[in-house]
């Protein structure tokens, strides 16, 4: 499995492609949750993505600073239907907390969880911050990393 991390001018359409195919397999056609995907946040983050055999399959973005909240935040966390269960997604945490915290000198990150995953980004360090609510007709958890 081949990681990159690349600001949106770095990304090649390609990349991008595979990206956008990613996010909407997962949000929009498995969820089954119409909604834009193309929000114009995507210009201010970082894109962490896994690719294996010339696809994506496993993505995330991390925003910066004051595009969804005044902390750091990362969105769109995904990992294709066939590679879940094998622990990529906390590989793929792990390794965006790790360049929030080297790379960008920040030690608190923002998140906007589903909250069925209350527990695995409790694992991470990741502590609840708000009551649930409905995101898109699915429930919804912020929570909150300090280093």
């Amino acid at each position: 499995m081949n990681w990159k991390i690349k600001k949106f001018n770095e990304l090649n359409v390609e990349d991008l492609y595979k990206i956008l195919a990613l996010r909407n397999e997962v949000f929009i056609v498995e969820q089954e949750c119409p909604y834009l995907d193309c929000d114009d946040k995507d210009f201010n983050s970082y894109h962490l993505f896994a690719e294996e055999n010339g696809e994506v399959v496993a993505y995330l973005r991390i925003l910066e600073k004051g595009v969804s909240y005044e902390e750091i935040s990362i969105g769109r966390v995904s990992v294709k239907q066939s590679y879940r269960g094998k622990g990529i997604a906390r590989e793929m945490m792990l390794k965006a907390i790790d360049f929030v915290e080297s790379n960008l000198s920040e030690d608190t990150i923002k998140i906007q969880a589903q909250a069925y995953l209350l527990n695995f980004y409790g694992s991470l360090g990741f502590k609840a911050v708000s009551k649930e609510y409905l995101e898109d007709n699915i429930p919804h958890i912020d929570m909150l990393y300090k280093k």
